[in-house]
């Protein structure tokens, strides 16, 4: 059966991406310590993301939503954290798989949009048009598993003003190809805290739900989550360098005395408190059993 270039190019993606070795591959080039080496091409040394962990973003730049409206980047922080995904609507290739992966993941964590954290796709490409934005967004809302959550995904166009800003402020490095009218650009996310400050990098194309969930709780203060997400916060730490939670064993084995140790406190606290019941109503019943002999024969109560 004859199969479509493009379509055996995405399987391969797909594999590669299923596989880790995609992901590899691009997060290493995300890397300023690759940019940075002399045997990568040129115009890959303009590519990468680098990591701008706790700055504040610039919130009154001004950028156009998928309804055409003109909206600050601030309008979608306050309360809850924002996962920013920096792409663009017409990439032949990368900018899809960053958001096929975001999809997956998100379809696979109970937190929702809109209501738990607000989801923001900016364009890198001045060119695009808030109706290429509304079109992408209707694209990936369909495969989205909880329909009321729309109201949480935000797709937006700019000036070059904006997008430069906004990508400087990231860290997030791209080049553009004028020859074959496309953008060079490393693949990742980032959550940002309610206030605007970078919390997290995410890099590849693969994001685990376990890290996006515990980024998003870490990132709102607490705010969102239950308490199974905050005794996994206190096991798991976030290691920039790799963009992902690691298991920390020693927190772990303190995690788990503590617990043993309520647990044990809690189980010998049980058993007196049954205890003195229990003698309680030996008591009881003994004084109950003495009244009930007749005081004639001297060893009743009288």
């Amino acid at each position: 059966m004859n199969m479509k270039p493009g379509l055996i190019i995405r399987q391969i993606f797909t594999r590669m991406t299923r596989t880790g070795v995609l992901s590899l591959i691009l997060a290493l080039f995300a890397k300023p310590s690759v940019a940075a080496d002399p045997r990568v091409p040129d115009l890959l040394k303009e590519v990468g993301i680098d990591q701008h962990l706790g700055d504040q973003l610039p919130l009154k730049l001004p950028f156009v939503d998928d309804t055409g409206r003109a909206v600050d980047f601030g309008t979608y922080f306050g309360n809850k954290p924002v996962i920013l995904a920096l792409v663009y609507y017409q990439c032949p290739m990368l900018c899809n798989l960053v958001l096929d992966g975001l999809l997956r993941s998100l379809n696979s964590i109970s937190l929702k949009s809109g209501q738990d954290f607000q989801l923001v796709a900016v364009s890198i490409n001045p060119k695009e048009t808030p109706e290429l934005a509304a079109a992408k967004r209707a694209n990936y809302l369909k495969g989205y598993n909880q329909p009321d959550g729309a109201a949480g995904w935000h797709f937006l166009t700019g000036t070059p003003g904006s997008i430069e800003a906004l990508t400087r402020a990231v860290g997030f490095r791209y080049a553009y190809l004028p020859e074959k009218d496309q953008f060079a650009h490393a693949s990742g996310i980032m959550v940002i805290t309610p206030g605007g400050k970078i919390s997290r990098y995410f890099f590849g194309i693969e994001y685990s739900p376990r890290d996006l969930r515990l980024g998003l709780v870490e990132s709102s203060a607490n705010g969102i989550g239950s308490m199974i997400d905050q005794l996994l916060l206190f096991c798991y730490h976030y290691d920039p360098a790799d963009g992902k939670y690691s298991f920390m064993i020693l927190r772990f084995i303190q995690t788990a005395g503590i617990m043993t140790v309520l647990l044990m406190g809690g189980t010998i606290a049980l058993l007196l408190r049954r205890e003195r019941r229990g003698l309680k109503h030996a008591a009881v019943r003994t004084v109950a059993v003495l009244e009930t002999i007749p005081q004639e024969k001297g060893i009743g109560l009288k």
